[in-house]
């Protein structure tokens, strides 16, 4: 009975199949005598229909009226050398490819470095990597295309398995449409282009108009003018190429963009054009600089230029693809066919790309607003923030913010919306901005997340915001407040993970608060915010995240947030914070990251003892007088401007005057002298909040906050668990 062990996956039945197509022992698939007939046959294998020509210039014998077998195998020991082999369809003949030889022997030797870190990644991960196009050198010097596949060797061989489908005319332009169709990055989807034009040539390159590579739209207008500006988006194989000629990112010349661009636009309408030789190529390009840019050798060579175009009336160009081939193979009119047919298939791919380029760059520009800029003076800041995608198909719901407030305090604030995409960036502005605009305005964080789960509720569309692959509803935000003077943070989370407090000795904490469901939950399941303090001395270390760096299929939550608890604990206080934030980031960020990575690292600094003072005072008719005294001491201990001095003191004196008057209790004056001036704040017990009215000229009362307004540069009220706080900023 055969014991091994039953395939678990279509991709170990593929390579459990194709391992009992090679042959054991390391010989070749040895043709088989028929008992009865005594000839020999080929083992069956697939085959690529009715013979025809081929992308790479090798004509099938149009006599024998047979199907070619295309299917090949290859078996990788974990040194990437061949062990046993399948190579007999004719179509494989030539390549050298036996056994104990390494197989990247096979590979034109700019592939080399790619294909080993593909083989190298399916060994280490157990994860196949299927169908990429690619050229295998032949003995005599020629190339065979081939869709070439990597599999984990299935059960009892160890190593890789490697299927090679030589691709016929038909499958080539079929794999190559789905290829080029896989991304929606400009960038990936040109090099994908550029890499199935190679079938046909020996370099092939894209050249994309500059509106379509950055995403904007595309004039039909400016093209009939000429003013097509061309940058090079992809260009392979990957060699090392002349001085002067175009690689990926650069702009072709002026003069080159308009040749172009009057050549495929012959007759007003595009054309592909066919330059044989490197004379005509230099006679038709005239300027030696374009020559430079353009052609990608000193030997002879011939060009077909195939526009990419859309249709429509008039049709657009979205760029140009140049193949490029040696002058003694002159590109046949079937070949020009295939090529034309190809772009043709793709250009739609091109231009979805382009539209996808133009989204992700409003993201981007609208994550970006939202990052940490600066700290202040009183906490250093630092925030890194890592897409699920390379493409950044992922940009969308990760957001952190820190700002210092009015009063002094700074925030910092994390949040995370459900899903991706554009709509999911504009929720994430929508609620960042209204947490901003709310605390600046001295709501505590418990209340600003309360309005937050107002405006979830109200403005998510399910339907249409599903749809669009995100969703308001259960969306997370933490929420942290940073006071200087008293070095505390206040904190309070709607269904977000717990943050990390470093305390100068080291000693990491996470900062436990009672869980939430998040924004938007059902009426029934809604409960308060709780608010939450804790001491932050100067030199402690706050982490703020978002699940996408903690979470990791092989670890539970709480081990992910435990490692970072300790990654974070190694942060030395004199390291570079934001150098600090993106090691953290590199150390602890899943290997198959399917999240969006965000993390806001704060490192408090505060106010100098010096630099504060804070007298609590009953609330009887001489409050204002003993404030008065004391501030004016302070003052001048502080060397303060004689003309600043009786600004704050006529400040302070009907600051808490008001205080006296409308409030109960003791009434409390702090002072902080800042680089930008001098911060004055009474508080009291009062709930009321103060409004600057405008009074009449007979009026007893109401002059207060007039004085208060002439006299500073900013004011406001914050509201605390006990009353209220009005503060006033007075340069010195």
């Amino acid at each position: 009975m055969d014991s091994t062990p039953s395939p678990s996956s279509p991709f170990e039945l593929v390579s459990s199949a194709l391992g009992r197509y090679m042959p054991r022992g390391g010989t070749d698939a040895a043709d088989e005598q028929d008992d009865r007939t005594g000839r020999r046959r080929v083992p069956d294998g697939p085959s690529d229909g009715p013979s025809g020509d081929r992308p790479d210039g090798r004509a099938d014998d149009p006599e024998s009226g047979r199907q070619d077998q295309i299917l090949g195998a290859v078996n990788l020991d974990r040194d990437l050398r061949i062990t046993r082999r399948n190579l007999d369809a004719p179509v494989f003949a030539g390549l050298a490819a036996e056994t104990g030889s390494p197989f990247v022997d096979l590979l034109p030797s700019g592939d080399v470095p790619t294909v080993t870190r593909r083989l190298r990644q399916v060994l280490e991960t157990g994860e196949a990597h299927v169908a990429r196009i690619q050229r295998l050198r032949r003995g005599d010097g020629s190339e065979l295309v081939v869709s070439l596949s990597i599999l984990p060797a299935a059960a009892p061989e160890e190593g890789l398995t490697v299927s090679l489908i030589a691709m016929a005319r038909r499958l080539h332009l079929y794999a190559a449409e789905t290829a080029i169709g896989m991304s929606l990055d400009i960038g990936e989807t040109a090099q994908s282009l550029a890499e199935s034009l190679l079938a046909w040539g020996d370099v092939a390159a894209v050249d994309l108009d500059f509106a379509v590579w950055t995403g904007e739209g595309v004039t039909g207008q400016a093209q009939a003018q000429g003013r097509l500006r061309l940058r090079r988006a992809a260009l392979v194989p990957d060699r090392a190429w002349p001085d002067g000629y175009a690689t990926p990112g650069d702009d072709l010349p002026g003069d080159a963009s308009r040749l172009l661009a009057q050549v495929v636009r012959r007759d007003d309408a595009p054309q592909t054009i066919v330059i044989p030789d490197r004379e005509t190529v230099e006679r038709v390009l005239g300027s030696p600089r374009v020559v430079r840019a353009l052609v990608p050798g000193d030997r002879s060579a011939g060009v077909a230029c195939i526009p990419l175009v859309l249709d429509g009336a008039p049709p657009l160009v979205l760029g140009v693809a140049e193949v490029w081939r040696r002058a003694d193979r002159p590109f046949r009119d079937s070949e020009l066919l295939d090529l034309q047919e190809l772009v043709a298939r793709t250009a739609h791919h091109v231009d979805l790309a382009r539209q996808h380029q133009r989204e992700h760059t409003q993201v981007l520009a609208l994550q970006r607003r939202l990052l940490p800029r600066t700290g202040g003076d009183t906490v250093a800041v630092a925030s890194v923030y890592q897409p699920a995608t390379p493409d950044s198909a992922g940009v969308g719901g990760d957001w952190v913010n820190s700002f210092p407030l009015p009063d002094g305090r700074t925030a910092l604030v994390v949040g995370d919306v459900v899903g991706h995409g554009l709509g999911a960036a504009a929720t994430m502005g929508q609620l960042s901005m209204e947490a901003r605009a709310l605390l600046s305005a001295g709501l505590a964080p418990d209340e600003v997340l309360e309005h937050l789960d107002e405006t979830v509720t109200l403005l998510d569309d399910a339907e249409s915001g599903l749809a669009a692959g995100y969703s308001a509803l259960g969306s997370t935000c933490c929420i942290v407040l940073y006071d200087p003077v008293s070095h505390q943070v206040t904190l309070s989370s709607a269904g977000h993970l717990p943050p990390v407090l470093v305390s100068p000795d080291g000693r990491a904490d996470l900062l436990a608060v009672r869980p939430h469901p998040g924004l938007g939950a059902e009426f029934a399941l809604r409960e308060p915010f709780d608010l939450h303090t804790f001491d932050a001395p100067p030199g402690s270390l706050l982490a703020l995240y978002t699940d996408g760096l903690v979470e990791d299929p092989a670890l539970s939550i709480d081990e992910g947030i435990g490692r970072l608890a300790e990654t974070v604990s190694t942060v030395h206080p004199w390291d570079s914070l934001q150098q600090a934030a993106r090691s953290v980031v590199s150390a602890l960020a899943p290997a198959r990251q399917r999240d969006d990575v965000t993390l806001l690292l704060a490192r408090t600094i505060g106010y100098r003892k010096e630099d504060t003072a804070t007298w609590r005072l009953p609330a009887r008719d001489d409050a204002p007088a003993r404030a008065r005294a004391h501030v004016s001491a302070l003052l001048r201990r502080w060397r303060t401007r004689e003309d600043t001095r009786d600004t704050v003191l006529l400040l302070v004196s009907e600051l808490v005057t008001n205080a006296v008057r409308h409030a109960t209790g003791p009434v409390t004056v702090r002072l902080i002298r800042a680089r930008h001036g001098l911060l004055c704040e009474v508080g009291d017990t009062g709930n009321g909040r103060p409004r600057l009215r405008l009074g009449g000229l007979l009026d007893e009362g109401g002059r207060g906050l007039h004085i208060v307004h002439r006299l500073t540069t900013r004011w406001g009220v914050r509201w605390t668990e006990t009353g209220k706080v009005v503060w006033a900023t007075v340069v010195r």
